[in-house]
């Protein structure tokens, strides 16, 4: 199998040639000298074999609905942030620290989950970070103080920051390697959970407010400002029920996908995973589960299992001048060594870590992807934290009413699902691919968020917001979907998860940035203040975007390891 390309018989739907005792290994495509990478190797043919059907299905949707909490639970902030503000009376250079928290809570998570998914397993993380998320979600919506408030979305960000390292892994592992576009396509979860959320906030936020608008000059105070006279007209919570409601709305969505995940479709263990940790026969079942939901049946067997390790050994005895019998002197040690199993606890941990600078060009595709998801990450908080606020200013000062404010969040946010599917389409264009997908779409968004600084009607002002959710959701899509093609699979849930980790790090950077720049541009009030400030930051980190996606190694991103 040369360049991660799926033989010719599998992409015509034939059964690929399974291994059997006394077949050589190049017969069956098996040239690596780890035992755990060629178990799964065959397990990857085997599932190849077997197809895209309803198990995997499952799968791939349950996996989409972790992209789509993520993003649901992040534009809720934004487009929650004018009511929330009035009521609980913190200042436009406090606001950013909502999205800090939750950025930090994401973090936790990101690193937390993905170390975890390698160490106990993709199922209980699967489970768990839905569980965690939307018991505090649910919690989220009765806040009565900013404190409070913070403090509970940094536990909602935790559970949150899991989902898509999570669902990247476990999507490619389980999919057949013809249908790996559908890992890009995934992403389209992501805008489907903003628009959902921008549809809630529209049911409940303007109806349920304080405020007819967010204009800065509204006169209603908080409830909570000092030295209020006593029965003042003020913005409490009895006449500001709409962010609440959909905080509680969020929380049972959130607990609705967990009781999918956990009581409704029984989700197996990664048979990779298992593999890792010494289980064959129960990869082995989960793989004849996977047959028998699709309607077909696994030729995948102990025996096979068996009759490889046989060959390996008999092999690397070989290799070594001496019989597999001699080589037992080297000791247990030895033996994981040259079976290829990943080693468990810490030094299994350091070994993960130490794989992702093996080599040189590991170490350059590593950090090149660090780099881009500290960028990426950045730039996508600020905006997406900000934007919507943003939007309703100038739409506040055009004269437009709040509810059109809020439909306006709906259709402009659409355009990211029509992204998602330009960049499932664009990467697997010949000469085009992953690489200059993403070169393409990080240039644009940046560019696009400057523009929506500098345009002045509201038309533009809709035009440019949706043409960067659509370059946004592109370049996602394209970046999500081939970080875990890119690196080992015993690694991968570590690998995503670090990755993930570094970009949500940065982006609890960036919102106190923002909110520095925010409130001294609206310090005279937000119609006159440039709030445009906060768009330069957002759009000139994302142009870090281009530079270091273009300097990816492009071998390595349009051949994917067959092997992973």
């Amino acid at each position: 199998m040369e360049d991660g390309k799926v033989p010719v018989e599998e992409q015509h739907g034939r059964s690929p040639r399974p291994y059997s005792p006394g077949m050589d290994l190049a017969d069956a495509d098996l040239d690596e000298p780890s035992l755990y990478a060629k178990k799964c190797m065959l397990v990857n043919r085997e599932i190849n074999a077997i197809g895209m059907g309803k198990y995997q299905w499952y799968v791939w949707a349950l996996c989409g609905f972790g992209y789509m909490l993520d993003l649901l639970w992040a534009q809720a902030f934004g487009l929650a942030l004018s009511p929330l503000q009035q009521e609980l009376g913190f200042g436009n250079d406090e606001s950013g620290n909502i999205s800090t928290s939750f950025n930090a809570g994401l973090t936790a998570g990101a690193f937390f989950w993905g170390v975890i998914s390698d160490l106990i397993g993709r199922r209980w993380a699967f489970n768990l970070t839905c569980l965690f998320s939307s018991v505090f979600g649910l919690c989220l919506g009765a806040s009565n103080n900013y404190t409070t408030f913070l403090v509970l979305t940094a536990f909602v960000g935790f559970g949150v920051g899991g989902n898509i390292p999570i669902d990247t892994t476990i999507t490619l592992e389980f999919i057949p390697h013809n249908k790996r576009f559908l890992l890009a396509v995934l992403s389209v979860f992501q805008p489907i959970g903003v628009v959902i959320c921008s549809a809630i906030a529209f049911a409940f936020i303007p109806t349920m407010s304080c405020s007819p608008n967010f204009s800065e000059a509204d006169p209603l105070p908080s409830c909570a400002t000092p030295g209020l006279a006593a029965g003042a007209p003020c913005c409490g919570r009895s006449n500001n029920m709409g962010w609440r409601y959909l905080l509680f709305t969020l929380g049972g969505i959130t607990l609705a996908v967990f009781c999918l995940r956990f009581f409704v479709f029984r989700f197996r263990e990664s048979p990779k995973y298992l593999i890792s940790k010494g289980l064959d026969e129960r990869a082995i079942d989960v793989v004849q589960h996977i047959a028998k939901t699709n309607g077909t049946e696994s030729r995948l067997s102990m025996a096979t299992f068996e009759a490889l390790k046989l060959e390996h050994e008999a092999s690397f005895g070989h290799r070594d001048g001496r019989n597999p019998a001699a080589s037992s002197r080297a000791g247990r040690r030895s033996l994981k060594q040259r079976l290829g199993k990943p080693s468990d606890g810490v030094v299994g941990g350091l070994e993960r870590y130490a794989t992702l600078f093996s080599s040189l060009g590991m170490a350059r595709l590593t950090i090149l992807v660090w780099l881009t998801y500290i960028m990426d990450f950045w730039g996508f908080t600020v905006a997406g934290f900000y934007l919507p606020r943003i939007l309703a200013l100038k739409n506040g000062s055009a004269s437009q009413s709040l509810t059109f404010t809020y439909a306006s969040y709906i259709y402009t946010y659409t355009s990211g699902i029509l992204g998602v599917f330009a960049g499932a389409t664009m990467y697997r264009v010949p000469r085009f691919g992953r690489k200059w997908t993403m070169v393409f779409s990080s240039a644009m968004m940046g560019v696009s968020i400057f523009l929506f600084a500098t345009v002045d009607s509201v038309a533009k002002n809709l035009g440019m917001f949706s043409l960067e959710y659509f370059f946004q959701s592109m370049f996602n899509a394209v970046l999500y979907g081939w970080t875990p093609e890119a690196f080992p699979a015993h690694v991968r849930g570590t690998a995503c998860g670090v990755a993930s980790f570094w970009g949500r790090l940065f982006g609890i950077v960036s919102p106190l940035i923002a909110q520095k720049l925010y409130g001294d541009s609206t310090a005279g009030g937000a119609q006159d203040g440039n709030v445009n400030a906060v768009l330069y930051l957002a759009g000139g980190v994302t142009l870090g975007c281009v530079v270091t996606t273009a300097l990816l190694p492009t071998k390595r991103m349009e051949s994917v390891d067959a092997k992973s």
